[in-house]
């Protein structure tokens, strides 16, 4: 084409270009054939010039193939978005009439020119985002891998017969995708890296069989061929199977079972790290998922992996140094705040909390950063500067590629290669472009060390001659001067903190420790000491410290996790050294020391709203099918939850009457969802019961005791009582295997309670108390809430009325708390003569006195003394059911605090009465919580209530022994 005489829209497009880039176009459009068709759309004609600026393979491709670029023009590809399946049905359009090998190597190579031309085409022009290329790429790479096995696989069936199971079914290939093309976000010129599998070994059908192996190392060596072979047309892509089992060495295809082997013996860290992104990209999809699933707990730990970081460190570590080697500093990917470096930020989250947090198993890099900073595992800040540099550096390296068509990450460095990346990135000038770039690296870099720079580099450089507590722990200074130093730390018992240390050191799970483990914990020990100093009973806590570690040792992940975390080691040994309670707990539940991350979360218990939105959100990451999934979950919200309140406890964090709300807030979110749990499953397998108006008969929980009241404690039990609507005699559930109701109700209580109190890995939820039960042990679990009231009205003891007072519904419908609530009333309210009542009640608290107060005199029972809890609890419920026919409001609440409040209105007691109890109730709940906590039984010296004691005693006398004094 001669250039004067070029289109007008073409013409002035060119002489808008950069004078450097003017004649590389101007050449290639010399050499375009004269009477060669241009396109006729004024739009693309002015965008011509500038994409063959930015990019000599699409001018070299429209030259190669003049009817290339008409064709996308005329079809109008060039100015829209593929839909849905549309590279597929175009290529396999253009394979059916293919029957050559070399015939199926042109076509596929032809095929992606041109579609490699309409990519780059509408990302230089800027038609497409980033996102829309990427998929692009990523699809079209899977459509060519997976069209191109199908029909050599055809072909070699026909040569070889069809490879079959031991059942005789036919095999077919398994081709994983991993890296970017795994992920989806494939570069423009990215090799692919593969990985062959196949279900089983077995034979194929043919009347000479072959091994299933020969058929499968045969077919990969074909596949391998026809995207990877230079030939006149060029290559597909560079294939690498570096990746498989044994890399280089490796078969070339495995079977599944072998492989699953392999990963379970022999799998390495870097491996883990590769499975992330892996992908069935083509082959049996079905069988490539299952085996993706069973890879999944090598990659993703149950436990919260924080030894991820160290081998991605070293991996870190490893490509620095190649980048210094080859001088790679301009390289957009392996460089410093580059891609890679934010590929490692979302990949170490991901091995860390993948096994715990099945939304972070996801292979594309963007969602995983918006899960993150959802999560708030990193600043919303961090998110929005690494997924804004991601989208800048992937767009920079696929213009770098998009060039030349190869695979290149590093900054041009002539001049004419710059002048088209200045120009495809909207820079001003090179200056420009650099300026940019490096701000953004800047960015990344800061958020990668943020996460990967090892908290010890610095202190480990410090090095001092004087002997300190790494020589105790190494054992490297004689029983004396190791000694010497735990004193001169502060130890008030040297010789007994160095004989734990030996033992614990020298003990058989210490010395059976892999060498990573020893290394993990030979760096913690030091550091665990000289915060054990800090503390305020540094012997108290080492002896803690070191029963919670021998527990977890093995469980090297978690020193891994302390090591990374000095502000958890701080934490841990404020927690264990005020709390031997705290220490049990965690000992049990080593999981929660990832809670020990973030102090702002660890002393904030959840509020009731924000429990029930954390436990759903946990809940539905779990296969709704998979009940231990289901109840280990709620064992790890359960437990979470309770070191939250316990930590601000022990901090003073939360005001002690607080505690109990938040324990009882706990056990009433996991309440309902263990009712919910429970039904789905009964109802599943029995369907529903029905009541007489045909609609589904409610089940609801009574919830007695301290539960019912809002005091619940560390470790109580849940007294609970099951009551349902009541349903018509001789009716069935609705489902396929139909059970009489009362058969239905018995098994979800069973199962509630099975889900409660079941041990599991993760321990129990509650120990669940079912004896308040209309006749106690010797009645049926459930019951209908007409039963209810029936043995309520006639049977009941009056202790059982009593127990009513304390009681509420705490799971169940509208209907069935509305009857409950309009019973309760009933009873309460019934009128009563006040000294029979009197008697009963005290008579009931004075045997409970004799057989479960203290018999020392210097010694007093918190619960059960005279003048202690249960005295309270008592006369609380004697003057709810003296007075509750005269004066509504006791009715009200639950919890004694609030009805000392409704019985001083009530004149059931004078308000210096009333005041009295309540300070007192406080007082002593507050001891009781401390002592748990403390991990001691509720009984302190006498003389230290000996007021509160004496002024309840008082009240005592004057409500429940009127008279006594002149008596006496």
């Amino acid at each position: 084409m001669e250039i004067e005489n070029a289109p007008a829209p073409l013409s002035t497009a060119l002489a808008e270009l950069p004078e450097v880039l003017q004649t590389p176009v101007e050449v290639a459009l010399e050499r375009w054939p004269d009477g060669a068709e241009l396109p006729a759309d004024v739009a693309l004609l002015a965008e011509l010039p500038r994409v063959w600026a930015m990019s000599e393979f699409a001018s070299r491709i429209c030259l190669r193939d003049v009817a290339a670029l008409p064709s996308l023009a005329d079809s109008g590809d060039l100015t829209r978005p593929y839909e849905s399946g549309e590279y597929r049905r175009r290529l396999r359009a253009e394979l059916a009439e293919v029957e050559a090998e070399t015939d199926l190597h042109r076509v596929l190579r032809r095929f992606r020119s041109r579609e490699m031309l309409r990519i780059a085409w509408r990302d230089l022009s800027g038609r497409a985002g980033l996102d829309e290329v990427l998929e692009d790429l990523s699809e079209l790479a899977d459509v060519l891998i997976d069209e191109a096995l199908e029909w050599l696989y055809q072909r070699l069936c026909r040569q070889m017969g069809t490879p079959r199971d031991s059942a005789g079914n036919a095999e077919r290939m398994i081709v994983l995708g991993m890296g970017k093309l795994g992920g989806r976000e494939l570069n423009f010129s990215s090799d692919i890296d593969l990985i062959f599998a196949f279900p089983e070994p077995g034979f194929t059908d043919s009347d000479k069989p072959r091994a299933n192996e020969r058929f499968f190392l045969q077919l990969g060596r074909s596949l391998i061929a026809a995207l990877d072979q230079q030939t006149p047309d060029g290559q597909c892509f560079r294939v690498d199977m570096r990746l498989r089992p044994y890399g280089d060495s490796g078969p070339l295809a495995m079977s599944m079972p072998a492989m699953e082997l392999y990963f379970l013996e022999q799998g390495r860290e870097w491996e883990r790290y590769a499975l992330i992104k892996a992908r069935v990209v083509a082959g049996d999809q079905v069988q490539g998922q299952a085996l993706l699933e069973t890879l999944s707990p090598f990659v993703y730990r149950r436990y919260l992996d924080y030894g991820a970081l160290e081998s991605l460190r070293s991996m870190k570590a490893m490509i620095a140094r190649e980048v210094r080697r080859r001088r790679l500093a301009d390289n957009v990917k392996l460089g410093r705040g580059g891609i890679r470096e934010v590929e490692f930020i979302a990949q170490a989250f991901q091995l860390i909390r993948g096994g715990q947090e099945p939304a972070l198993r996801e292979r594309s890099l963007q969602p995983v950063l918006a899960y993150l900073a959802e999560q708030a595992l990193i600043p919303a800040h961090a998110q929005r500067d690494l997924t804004e540099a991601y989208r800048y550096l992937r767009r920079i390296e696929n213009r770098i590629q998009a060039m030349h068509d190869r695979q290149a990450h590093d900054l041009p460095t002539d001049a004419l290669d710059q002048a088209r990346l200045v120009l495809a990135m909207g820079a001003e000038d090179w200056d420009g472009l650099r300026e940019a770039l490096d701000g953004w690296r800047r960015r990344v870099q800061g958020h990668f060390d943020q996460v990967f720079v090892a908290p010890q580099q610095e202190d480990e450089a410090e090095t001092t001659d004087e002997p300190d507590f790494s020589d105790v722990w190494y054992d490297t200074v004689d029983e004396e001067m190791a000694r010497q130093i735990l004193a001169d730390a502060g130890f008030a018992d040297p010789h007994s903190a160095q004989l734990m240390i030996q033992r614990f050191r020298d003990g058989s799970r210490v010395r059976a420790l892999s060498e990573q483990g020893r290394t993990r914990l030979d760096r913690l020990m030091p550091m665990l000491l000289a915060a054990v100093v800090g503390g305020d009973a540094p012997d108290a806590a080492l002896e803690r410290l070191l029963t919670l570690l021998d527990g977890i040792v093995r469980r090297t992940a978690y020193l891994a996790l302390l090591n990374e975390h000095p502000m958890a080691i701080s934490q841990l040994v404020r927690l264990v050294g005020g709390s031997p309670w705290i220490a049990r707990y965690l000992s049990l539940h080593p999981m929660l020391l990832d809670e020990l991350l973030d102090p702002r979360t660890l002393y904030a218990p959840l509020s009731r709203e924000a429990l029930g939105l954390e436990v759903d959100a946990r809940m539905a990451s779990a296969d709704p099918d998979d009940l231990e999934q289901q109840m280990e979950i709620l064992r790890q919200f359960k437990q979470t939850q309770v070191l939250r309140v316990a930590a601000a406890d022990l901090a003073g964090a939360i005001p002690v009457m607080l505690v109990s709300d938040y324990l009882t807030d706990i056990a009433e979110v996991v309440l309902q969802r263990v009712l919910s749990l429970g039904w789905r499953q009964v109802s599943t397998r029995y369907g529903e019961p029905l009541r007489a108006d045909g609609e589904v008969a409610d089940f609801g929980i009574i919830a007695y005791g301290k539960l019912g009241s809002l005091e619940l404690g560390y470790g109580s039990d849940l007294d609970v009582v099951f009551l349902h609507d009541p349903v018509p005699a001789g009716t069935a559930t609705t489902g396929e295997k139909p059970v009489e109701p009362a058969v239905f109700f018995a098994r979800l209580a069973q199962r509630v309670i099975h889900i409660l109190n079941t041990l599991t890995p993760g321990g129990i939820l509650y120990e669940v108390d079912t004896r308040l039960r209309p006749s106690g042990q010797s009645g049926l679990l459930t019951t209908s809430i007409n039963a209810f009231a029936e043995y309520q009205r006639e049977r009941a003891w009056t202790w059982e009325h009593q127990a009513l007072v304390r009681a509420r519904m705490v799971v169940g419908g509208d209907g069935l708390r509305e009857r409950f609530a309009a019973l309760r009333r009933e009873i309460l309210t019934r009128p009563r003569g006040r000294d029979e009542l009197r008697e009963e009640v005290r008579h009931m608290r004075e045997r409970m006195r004799r057989e479960l107060g203290s018999t020392a005199l210097d010694e007093f029972d918190l619960k059960q003394d005279r003048g202690g809890i249960a005295d309270i609890e008592f006369m609380v419920q004697y003057g709810v059911l003296a007075g509750a026919y005269g004066y509504a409001g006791l009715l009200r609440y639950t919890d004694n605090i609030r009805l000392l409040d409704e019985l001083e209105r009530a004149g059931e007691f004078t308000t210096e009465q009333a005041r009295v109890l309540a300070d007192a109730y406080r007082h002593y709940r507050g001891m009781v919580h401390r002592l748990t906590l403390q991990e001691l039984p509720a009984r302190v010296s006498a003389d230290s209530v000996d007021e509160s004691q004496a002024a309840v005693a008082a009240v005592w006398s004057a409500v429940m022994e009127p008279g006594a004094d002149e008596n006496a």
